[in-house]
């Protein structure tokens, strides 16, 4: 597609979800299935999905795969949001050919050369909040990186696979890591909770510069004083 054609459209750098603290934009990585049958309600959860990361401005990540994650890709870029897909190829040609994953939707691809179960640790590091959609043993193995590594998760109820298990699972794990699990099954609900969470000064990931987290306590003690402004959001108005 042109970027001349009338039917594309960026999101401009004003309605960017930014990191309150680093500036950058918040990246949400979309973790599911890239095989399996796709029923028509969770097709539709994942393009509402995709419509919500894009109206947050957050960038989406993926593992640049087919299935689950591909629909929410569609739905992202069509709503003008930006997408960054993390390829497990080495080169554009195995990514199609040997992977057989789609490449024309995403505005950056990245060609890991790590095989898909070194692309998982890319996709899970790389992402500042993960949503976990459906799923099987992959996503699972995305699952237990992203608590381990002490990342904002959130699952998107009744769309079947590990998301089935998670709360379960989670209860059983017995280990305080730093990471949040949040489940909801309306995707837009979803992000902006997350979102909500993600901005609130309470949460910070391990994964952050100790001077984030200095600031963030900082940011903690003004709100228990009473000296803290009404909360903005991460564009300027209300999540």
């Amino acid at each position: 597609m042109s970027r001349d054609s009338a039917s594309w459209h960026a999101t401009p750098p004003d309605r960017m979800a930014r990191d309150p603290f680093t500036g950058v934009q918040i990246r949400i990585g979309v973790m599911g299935s890239a095989g399996g049958e796709l029923g028509t309600v969770l097709v539709e959860g994942c393009r509402e999905l995709g419509r919500a990361i894009a109206a947050s401005g957050c960038c989406l990540l993926t593992g640049a795969c087919p299935g689950v994650p591909h629909e929410v890709v569609v739905a992202t870029k069509s709503a003008g949001g930006h997408v960054v897909g993390i390829s497990p190829a080495f080169t554009l040609r195995e990514h199609v050919e040997v992977y057989g994953s789609p490449f024309r939707e995403y505005d950056v691809l990245v060609f890991t050369g790590l095989g898909l179960m070194g692309r998982e640790l890319v996709n899970i590091h790389s992402s500042d909040i993960v949503i976990v959609v459906g799923g099987r043993s992959g996503t699972l193995g995305e699952f237990a990186i992203a608590y381990e590594e002490g990342k904002l998760i959130g699952v998107l109820e009744s769309t079947g696979g590990i998301t089935d298990a998670l709360p379960a699972l989670e209860a059983s794990l017995n280990k305080q890591t730093g990471s949040e699990v949040l489940y909801d099954s309306d995707p837009s609900a979803l992000v902006r909770r997350l979102l909500q969470r993600y901005a609130s000064g309470d949460y910070v990931c391990a994964c952050h510069p100790a001077a984030l987290e200095r600031r963030s306590a900082k940011r903690r003690d003004r709100k228990a004083s009473g000296s803290a402004k009404s909360p903005q959001s991460l564009r300027g108005r209300d999540l």
